[in-house]
């Protein structure tokens, strides 16, 4: 961070944010699915390394166990979507310099588990058992 403020990633993050919503006005049905599909491939092909391999198996994991939740992007990332409302997103390590990307739903998952339950997940490589743990947690979040 930047003298207590946001750091320079923070405010790039916000500023693809404001362009998503741009993007999307007055675009609607068929055309703004395309639209934010092709955003979501676009996010992904930009990545680099481990973050891109997560990131294509998480959207093949998604497409296969979720279809109804919908590509799009959110603050940059790769993300899908029910209704609109982000559930599961992909925050890729190289987006704020951190040692692992992340696999994160959001409120709207289906994941709740008592009084307290992980909302996000480290993933370092989609070795078998991860493969199969994110499909169950997509599957669940889906609901």
């Amino acid at each position: 961070m930047s003298d207590g403020g946001f750091s320079e990633q923070e405010r790039a993050a916000m500023r693809q944010r404001a362009e998503e919503l741009r993007s999307a006005t007055g675009v609607k049905g068929a055309a703004k699915r395309a639209r934010e599909y092709d955003a979501c491939l676009a996010a992904i092909d930009a990545l680099g390394g481990a973050d891109r391999a997560v990131a294509e198996r998480l959207h093949v994991i998604v497409s296969e166990e979720a279809p109804q939740l919908a590509p799009k992007t959110w603050y940059g990332f790769p993300s899908y979507a029910r209704e609109d409302k982000v559930v599961v997103f992909f925050q890729p390590a190289s987006k704020f310099g951190t040692r692992y990307g992340t696999v994160g739903f959001s409120e709207d998952a289906a994941l709740d588990d008592g009084e307290m339950w992980p909302t996000s997940f480290a993933v370092l490589e989609v070795t078998a058992a991860a493969d199969q743990r994110l499909r169950d947690l997509v599957r669940r979040a889906a609901g």
